[in-house]
């Protein structure tokens, strides 16, 4: 990034967290800020419909990273960031090349490994034709039973329901046991006892067995192992990842390599550079939630670049949409200083665009550029 007379920000990343920053900064800063996206990848993809695309849902949504920057007045740089050099104010791409910043923000993500060994891991779109598979496998009758695993570790559980909910709904009644497997102690507790109570509903109503605060070791001879207690018969299981902190030099980390940062995305002890999303030490790791880590960003930032405006600090509320195969369900919950204090659950839209995502900026900047991808309709079984 060469030096413009404007504040310089470095954004690293090409996911909700990056793209979310970007929106929300040129919405705020205005002409005040020089924006440029680092990001090995060329497109974004809608990740969260990836749960879809199993059940005759199509691929997600892509969206080309150079068109989506230009349209804001930004950069796309199409590298990895290797290295950050806090006392220069400069970074170090895979490519060996030398950026300056004012402004460096974090949002690289979060490296997914194998959680459950021995079952299938669904990390997304590229795990989808498996997921076709086996619903086949089961309308078949060659596979009787499947077991679909929220692991312990750090995780976000809401895709095994989808999942789990999706193939019952295609199976219909009496085709099929399926066993929903969490470590959790209610069905997505984190959203609350209304949202959770309404998601057992519909995990009875479509007769999945429900096997809570339960601790899944690994996946053999058709049986999910556990710690402790007695295994659940699956001859077939699909797991989630567990996450980990992608560790970049020069930047303090945990011992997950996960970055710590204050109300404001400020990476702590590190001056002008900040980081959002699922790199972060907080514990949820969702879409919607980087998006109210990035917002934090950018008004601490267009302030630092001379924008008349007051900088917000991370205040999060967890939503979700989940896709049941029969019409989403809309869950809401707020979260204060990490203890949740409300929540609810709809099958009416609860945020606008009503979209899997809920961004404040990235959410109508996409819906823009791809309405029917995000209209609950188009989530309909």
């Amino acid at each position: 990034m060469k030096r413009t007379g404007r504040y310089a920000v470095l954004i690293a990343g090409g996911g909700v967290a990056a793209l979310e920053t970007m929106v929300a900064l040129r919405s705020l800063a205005e002409d005040r800020v020089d924006i440029e996206l680092l990001s090995p990848d060329r497109d974004f993809f809608y990740a969260p419909l990836s749960v879809y695309e199993p059940f005759a849902g199509g691929p997600p949504a892509r969206f080309d990273l150079g068109e989506l920057t230009a349209g804001i007045g930004a950069r796309h740089r199409v590298g990895s960031l290797r290295a950050v050099a806090p006392e220069k104010r400069t970074v170090t791409t895979g490519h060996g090349e030398e950026l300056l910043y004012d402004a460096l923000v974090l949002a690289v993500g979060a490296r997914r490994r194998v959680a459950l060994p021995g079952a299938l891991t669904f990390r997304g779109h590229e795990d989808a034709p498996a997921i076709t598979r086996l619903v086949e496998d089961l309308e078949a009758g060659s596979v009787t039973t499947a077991a679909f695993v929220v692991p312990s570790g750090v995780t976000w559980p809401l895709p095994a329901y989808e999942l789990a909910l999706q193939t019952a709904t295609r199976l219909g009644s009496g085709r099929g046991r399926l066993t929903l497997v969490t470590t959790e102690e209610q069905p997505l507790g984190l959203f609350g006892r209304e949202a959770s109570e309404a998601v057992g509903r519909l995990l009875a109503e479509r007769d999945i067995e429900l096997r809570a605060s339960a601790h899944p070791e690994r996946y053999a001879d058709g049986l999910v192992h556990m710690i402790p207690g007695p295994p659940v018969p699956a001859e077939r299981a699909v797991a989630l990842p567990a996450l980990g902190g992608i560790r970049v030099a020069g930047i303090p980390g945990d011992a997950s390599g996960f970055v710590h940062t204050d109300a404001f995305g400020q990476v702590v002890g590190v001056e002008d550079v900040y980081a959002a999303g699922d790199g972060t030490t907080f514990p949820i790791k969702q879409g919607g939630l980087a998006a109210q880590q990035a917002d934090a960003v950018a008004s601490a930032i267009a302030a630092k670049a001379g924008a008349p405006v007051e900088p917000e600090p991370f205040d999060p509320v967890l939503r979700g949409l989940v896709v049941t195969g029969a019409g989403p369900i809309f869950l809401r919950a707020e979260l204060g200083a990490g203890h949740m204090y409300a929540s609810r659950s709809d099958e009416a839209a609860l945020w606008w665009p009503p979209a899997k995502i809920a961004a404040r900026y990235l959410g109508p900047y996409l819906a823009e550029r791809a309405a029917t991808a995000f209209a609950p309709f188009a989530l309909r079984g």
